[in-house]
């Protein structure tokens, strides 16, 4: 009972902090916009708009829920929530701290420590790319159906090199585990260098980031919600709660991306150089261990906002072209030289 009790804790607890996390993001994302285009931004709902997205959380439960009369109606139902699903549930198996120690009893910050972590992340993800695809169709709207037809190929087509470049990573570190990865990372990498994934790894992040702004549909991927192209795309039809499942996924996605750079280039948890288990208590250590994670997650999602304000967005088929072309070569040619290194070093 006492195990079941905990692994509850820690699923709510982890929903409350991604949902905070995606709650805040909208506001991040208005105030960071303004700042790089020197303008006001949000600043009507309380002290510096930040009861913003309170507000916009009161405007999608209130508005009318209007589905088109030639709408599939169950499929346009469904699509929402087969895009918002996978990007909660990704959180599951990654760690957000390391543990605490309460009356020699260790309890993981993680909600479930499977062998099979790297692969739960690659099929779950791969399920966003229908909640679009079922939401664009459904609506019987040729805005809506292009905005699917493209999300589809660019989706898929980053799938390739994003499962890449989390294959160089398994390589590395000779596990699926997302917590084995972590704690592998602490102590210095050459005797100098932090011992993260970055420094193994360097053209493995870069194809990982890439590939993970394509996949979160952010500028400037942003090719399947295009609004001055296709309107808005794959969610052109739909309003009250149902577009606030797509806009608030898209931001739950950011979330369990940037802390998935963390966990697997950025070694989770861990300062370089500073071991903190060494001066800390068993408990203090687990709540330390959290705020190391958060703090390095907040750079990356800071990040995604930097981005989408700074970089226009690409043609389509510059898109295609980097993906195919470009990133799945380079995402190859990174696995034979690791599988390499590792033979020779072995």
């Amino acid at each position: 009972m006492g195990e079941i009790l905990i692994a509850l804790i820690k699923v709510v607890f982890i929903w409350v902090w991604v949902l905070l996390c995606a709650v805040v993001m909208t506001w991040v994302e208005r105030r960071g916009a303004a700042m790089i285009q020197d303008r006001p931004g949000p600043n009507r709902a309380g002290p510096f708009g930040l009861l913003q997205p309170l507000a916009d959380g009161i405007k999608l439960f209130t508005k009318e829920d209007i589905v088109p009369a030639k709408a599939k109606k169950i499929l346009f139902m469904l699509g929402p929530l087969l895009f918002s699903f996978p990007a909660f549930s990704t959180f599951a198996v990654v760690p957000f701290g390391d543990k605490f120690v309460i009356d020699g009893k260790e309890i993981l910050l993680q909600v479930s420590n499977v062998n099979i972590g790297f692969l739960y992340i690659v099929a779950l993800g791969s399920m966003a790319v229908y909640g679009i695809i079922l939401g664009g169709w459904a609506s019987n709207n040729k805005y809506s159906i292009l905005g699917g037809l493209r999300s589809t190929a660019q989706l898929v087509s980053y799938e390739v090199p994003w499962g890449l470049a989390l294959l160089a990573i398994a390589l590395v570190y000779g596990t699926f585990s997302l917590r084995d990865i972590a704690l592998a990372q602490s102590g210095t990498f050459l005797g100098v260098l932090p011992n993260w994934g970055v420094f193994k790894q360097p053209l493995g992040f870069i194809l990982f980031m890439v590939a993970a702004y394509a996949e979160a549909n952010r500028v400037p991927f942003d090719l399947p919600e295009a609004e001055s192209e296709i309107v808005s795309g794959y969610h052109t039809e739909y309003g009250s709660m149902r577009l606030g499942l797509y806009l608030f996924g898209e931001y739950v996605n950011i979330v369990t991306l940037s802390s998935l750079i963390t966990t697997f280039y950025f070694g989770a948890w861990h300062l370089p150089y500073i071991d903190m288990s060494a001066f800390l208590g068993p408990i203090s250590y687990g709540i330390a261990s959290f705020i190391v994670f958060f703090l390095k997650v907040a750079f990356f999602l800071w990040l995604f906002v930097w981005v989408r304000w700074t970089v226009p967005r690409f043609r389509y088929d510059q898109v295609m072209t980097l993906g195919w072309r470009e990133l799945i070569p380079l995402g190859l040619f990174n696995i034979f030289v690791t599988a390499l290194v590792i033979q020779l070093t072995a």
